[in-house]
């Protein structure tokens, strides 16, 4: 049993980010002096369908609503899982404003993950200044799902024993959609006792005897170690007896993601692929700055205080494979625009420096990017 479990906490492999490929970005291709070759007789409209029909017949789809409380790393597994940065990530709670869906195309099989904002209660949306539209966000993303994933922080000792009441609330609202488990964060561990622990706490021990399909431990060997004290917390429910599997996973290094990937396209449904194999986001470009400029608000800026700003895209344009961008953050007070700017516009110069360099990784071309301020009460600056 720890033989298989320290074999997938040891696995490692290497990503090379790949750079996406945004749609309507690139609007003409380029040759570099090749001799085109003669072309083919053009075929009847009739072949083309056939031909059309009989690759579609091949493909393979499934689509992965990832759940979970804020923080716990989604965004940072799915750009890792499918090597293409379209996910803005930080440190700080609620990065993820909305869904949207990142794909994977791998032979004839497509993976569709639905990123979604971490789920919350109504108090915590009114302590964020939060849209209303978070809490059907999510909704939205596992009604068009074929499965759900639980993220869950292995590494939080503070809350990794129990999974959070919105997670179960929604398991339970969709308890039709097969759902499996997926314990994040296991590289910051030390003792990986814990994990073999976590696996029986938060199945309610209901894989005890159950060889996994792909990278789940077999728990025959694991004692009983809850104790007497515990018996309190029973009176309500901290656990799910309805995940099919378990995957040990780290999404900042990538360690467990073949696995999963593997066992993901296990489940894929024979059907025609719903995005084109180069596409690997559905969000717009102009939606990815925004959200880019905001996530790096968020590092930046302490407390509350990131929550309380406006990000508007004020221009966009391509122009010989250079994105020109321009984003607006509207800030409530002269004050608070002044700690965004920072001491001659010093740290609002970090904060672009550092978004273009996320935006150069995730288009994959040259950006200039211009980010303003405004204050409510006082006059713009750059």
């Amino acid at each position: 049993m720890f033989g298989k479990v320290l074999k997938l906490l040891n696995g490692h492999r290497t990503h090379n980010l790949l750079l996406i490929n945004v749609r309507n970005l690139n609007a003409a291709s380029q040759t570099h002096g090749a001799v085109s070759a003669t072309p083919p007789p053009p075929t009847s409209e009739a072949e083309r369908q056939e031909e059309t029909s009989q690759t579609q017949s091949l493909q393979k789809s499934l689509h992965i609503a990832v759940i979970g409380v804020p923080n716990v790393g989604k965004s940072t597994f799915i750009n890792n899982i499918i090597n293409h940065r379209v996910c803005p990530t930080s440190a700080k709670v609620h990065t993820t404003r909305k869904s949207h869906s990142a794909i994977c195309t791998t032979g004839q099989t497509q993976l569709v993950f639905h990123d979604t904002p971490g789920l919350v209660t109504q108090r915590e949306i009114r302590k964020h200044n939060l849209e209303q539209s978070f809490k059907s966000s999510y909704r939205h993303a596992i009604q068009n799902a074929d499965v759900i994933a639980v993220m869950h922080d292995a590494s939080n000792s503070w809350t990794r024993k129990e999974l959070h009441p919105t997670v179960l609330d929604t398991l339970k609202a969709y308890a039709n959609l097969p759902s499996f488990l997926i314990l994040n964060k296991i590289d910051v561990l030390k003792s990986k006792r814990v994990l073999l622990d976590l696996i029986k706490t938060l199945t309610n021990d209901t894989l005890t005897g159950k060889r996994s399909t792909k990278g789940v431990p077999v728990r025959n060997d694991v004692e009983q170690v809850e104790p007497a004290v515990d018996t309190r917390l029973r009176q309500r429910t901290t656990n799910w007896s309805h995940f099919h599997d378990v995957f040990l996973v780290s999404g900042l290094t990538g360690n467990g993601l073949d696995e999963l990937q593997d066992y993901l396209q296990d489940l894929a449904k024979p059907r025609a692929w719903k995005y084109a194999s180069d596409v690997h986001t559905d969000a717009s470009p102009e939606a990815l700055i925004v959200e880019s400029v905001r996530a790096r608000l968020l590092d930046y800026l302490p407390q509350e205080i990131p929550y309380n700003l406006k990000c508007e895209l004020e221009y966009y344009s391509v122009e010989k494979n250079v994105i020109y961008t321009s984003v607006q953050v509207q800030c409530p007070t002269q004050r608070i625009e002044r700690l965004i700017c920072g001491e001659s516009n010093g740290k609002l110069r970090q904060i672009t420096e550092r978004v273009t360099s996320d935006l150069v990784e995730m288009f994959g071309q040259a950006v200039s990017l211009t980010i303003s301020t405004f204050a409510t009460t006082g006059k713009k600056s750059n």
